[in-house]
């Protein structure tokens, strides 16, 4: 039987990152595979004279946007595989209406793998930031004072804490499973959160206000979309409590950036970014000399677990789609606006 055929178009660096040495031989074995070995991302244009005979698109970091000339020349393409999180920049809303949903195409992504390094890197801001570790190891290797007494040591835990998760999103699920090992109380925000879904996550659903007003931490997991951008303002801000710790691994525009530096520089909350608005923050940013703001470079989904994790489930959902199986990671794009 003939193999489908598959083009591969992230370099070889990328390979590398998401596909363990294993799972590349098996992708080989399983199917014909036509990979990049050029040391750039394709453009539109070279993947639209390349895309004819091909049954799947694998597509990754740095691939450029399927375009109409794509889908033109796409004659046999049933799936694409995003290896990789968000698949807006490569699809716009309107391809996905004129050509995935007419065509049947099954597009699929990585989110989940990659929500696995987030989650990880979101808990451990939290233990982080409410032990204070950042400030007790500056001080032994700057100050070379042992137990500072400047620095709170009988501070707030996650056992015993009330948790705020912004969004139950594939990242924020996976947070609230990793959060269920403390005894804390779980609050989310989440307006598509069904009432099922709310019993199945064992958490209480509520408001953005109340959470805020509720909570001893808060960790943001939202997508950007219209309703997002700035949905957490300085009022919201202002309803934390003295002493709280604010974690942001999701994007810096769903916080107001100017509201959120006003609240910081009172001293009153702990505030631990790994994305800011604009990244990188400017070499003047106020934010880079507050010492109750830990700010880490974007780096929450990096990680060799989530990393070959992604690999692995775009072979599987290729091994399924063609097995004629559900294809566990296919996007629903009757959900396009509120996707990450």
């Amino acid at each position: 039987m003939e193999k489908q055929k598959i083009l591969f178009i992230p370099t070889r660096s990328h390979l590398n990152l998401v596909f363990s040495q294993e799972t590349a031989q098996r992708l080989e074995s399983c199917f014909n595979v036509t990979f990049n070995w050029e040391d750039r991302n394709y453009t539109s244009e070279e993947v639209a004279q390349k895309i004819r005979g091909f049954d799947g698109l694998i597509t990754g970091w740095g691939s450029p946007p399927l375009t109409e000339s794509i889908f033109e020349n796409a004659d046999r393409l049933k799936i694409i595989a995003h290896s990789a999180g968000s698949v807006k920049q490569l699809l716009s809303e309107d391809i996905v209406r004129r050509h995935i949903i007419p065509r049947k195409i099954c597009v699929c992504n990585a989110n989940k793998a990659i929500a696995f390094n987030v989650a990880e890197a979101t808990v451990g801001l939290l233990i982080m930031a409410s032990h204070r570790f950042l400030d007790h190891v500056i001080s032994i290797r700057e100050k070379r004072i042992w137990r500072n007494p400047d620095i709170p040591w009988n501070t707030k835990t996650l056992n015993g804490s009330t948790i705020g998760v912004v969004a139950a999103s594939t990242v924020g699920r996976e947070v609230i499973r990793l959060l269920q090992a403390f005894d804390a109380k779980i609050l989310v925000y989440d307006p598509y959160l069904s009432e099922w879904e709310v019993e199945r996550l064992n958490v209480e659903k509520t408001t953005l206000e109340n959470l805020f007003r509720r909570s001893d931490f808060v960790t943001i997991h939202a997508p950007v979309t219209k309703e997002t951008v700035h949905m957490i303002n300085g009022r919201h801000l202002e309803m934390l409590r003295d002493g709280a710790v604010l974690v942001n691994t999701s994007r810096g525009v769903i916080i107001d950036q100017d509201a959120l530096l006003r609240e910081c520089e009172t001293g009153r909350i702990i505030a631990a970014l790994d994305v800011t608005d604009p990244e990188p923050l400017p070499l003047d940013s106020r934010f880079r000399d507050l010492k109750n703001v830990i700010i880490t470079p974007h780096i929450s989904g990096a990680g060799r677990y989530g990393y070959y994790r992604i690999g692995e489930m775009i072979l599987q959902a290729l091994e399924d789609y063609f097995a004629d199986k559900r294809v566990e990671v296919e996007i629903n794009f009757e959900k396009y606006n509120i996707l990450a």
